[in-house]
């Protein structure tokens, strides 16, 4: 007897269901959470949840209840946007000091009679600072004359993801932490040399505007998680864990064209971009406006963080269709480049904010702006590796 192969209405139900089950699962975790760090897992799985509910519900909308998929999708997206700011705050944090410190570069050397030796031991002599010829060495400085603001190296960013309703901020497994400064205010991590005068005081800056962000994003979760609205969210997602409210006419509806018409959305999108600038090293394109005298958002930002959503709301598509179409490894990197491109643009807004601080030193201005430099050059390099990745062919093109 042949197969019967599961209609769009059944494809769709048991995503929807699957992912509803995740939420609640998280939610109960969430509750139920021993330690901080347990807490923080399941806040994050709260809002991965939400996000592929919401995404669902957007790209599939035809085949759903229309009154219903308008109300619950934005107050999806509320829920997964509150839940992500503060470890937004933490990565962004974690970004900029880490960057000073690339900035700055090493300590001075100390003298020759008062250095111990380093043995090697691969049998390859060392420099006469003792530093591994593997470890790259840093070319721009904030500690002494003006170097040039522009960053030699692309800095690992933290994957962002949905932050910890604690009252506390562990860092999860295999992510970075912020090192707090020591109390002599010179802003160098354990194990590193201390910071130039300008730069500990722009890293001290930084945790206290950075840290009061957080702090202020956390009661919001909290309170969010506390709150009518959200146990309202809960209780339709748990009415979505067991009855998905379809259209009339879902069973007859195919899934394929409207996930097609997220793939058209995103690559309209990506033409508008400019991408043959992009594709251009070092085109100082991301440099310009930056010293704009405008606290919003950089405008030239705005379009990439377009395709940023508009690309996760594809795979997101692909997954409803074919759980293996969402792990392909050209849009797997593309998005880990728009990802990537985010986390630099908005640490350089957080540098830009700080240098607008009144009545700061010549120094820490100098060493926020080589930092806000640096930053939008991430920008530029994660532009170019995003066009290096879009440029590849898609899985399974001959």
């Amino acid at each position: 007897m042949a197969q019967r192969h599961p209609d769009s209405a059944d494809v769709l139900a048991r995503h929807l269901r699957a992912r509803a089950t995740e939420f609640l699962r998280a939610l109960r975790l969430h509750r139920d959470a021993a330690t901080p760090e347990d807490s923080a897992e399941a806040a994050r799985a709260l809002g991965r949840a939400a996000r592929r509910i919401g995404a669902g519900l957007y790209t599939f909308r035809p085949a759903l209840d229309p009154s219903w998929s308008r109300t619950l999708g934005p107050e999806l997206a509320w829920v997964s946007g509150t839940l992500s700011q503060e470890d937004a705050c933490a990565t962004r944090l974690t970004r900029l000091l880490e960057a000073l410190h690339h900035l700055t570069g090493p300590a001075a050397p100390t003298p020759s009679s008062a250095r111990r030796p380093t043995p090697s031991t691969s049998g390859v002599p060392l420099p006469a600072d003792a530093t591994p010829p593997d470890v790259p060495r840093p070319a721009a400085s904030v500690s002494g004359t003006p170097a040039p603001a522009r960053a030699t190296g692309s800095l690992p960013a933290a994957p962002r993801r949905a932050p910890a309703a604690t009252a506390t901020a562990p860092a999860p497994d295999g992510r970075r932490t912020v090192a707090p400064l020591p109390e002599d205010g010179s802003g160098a991590a354990p194990g590193r040399p201390p910071l130039a005068a300008g730069a500990a005081k722009a890293a001290a800056l930084l945790e206290r505007q950075l840290t009061l962000a957080r702090t202020r994003a956390h009661s919001a979760a909290l309170q969010a998680l506390g709150s009518a609205r959200f146990h309202a969210v809960a209780d339709q997602v748990a009415v979505l864990a067991s009855e998905v409210p379809l259209a009339g006419e879902a069973g007859h509806t195919d899934l394929r064209p409207l996930a097609d018409a997220a793939r058209e959305r995103l690559e309209d999108a990506v033409a508008a971009l400019p991408l043959l600038t992009a594709g251009s090293p070092y085109n100082a394109e991301a440099l310009v406006l930056g010293l704009s005298p405008d606290p919003s958002p950089h405008p030239q930002d705005t379009p990439w963080h377009q395709v940023r959503l508009l690309l996760r709301l594809h795979r997101y598509a692909q997954e409803v269709l074919d759980p293996a179409a969402g792990d392909d490894p050209r849009l797997r990197a593309a998005g880990e480049a728009l990802d990537r491109h985010r986390d630099a643009a908005e640490a350089a807004a957080a540098a830009a904010q700080a240098g607008r601080t009144p009545r700061i030193a010549p120094a820490t201005a100098y060493a926020l702006g080589v930092l806000h430099a640096g930053q939008r050059h991430e920008v530029e390099a994660a532009r170019y590796a995003f066009q290096r990745a879009w440029q590849q062919p898609p899985a399974g093109t001959p």
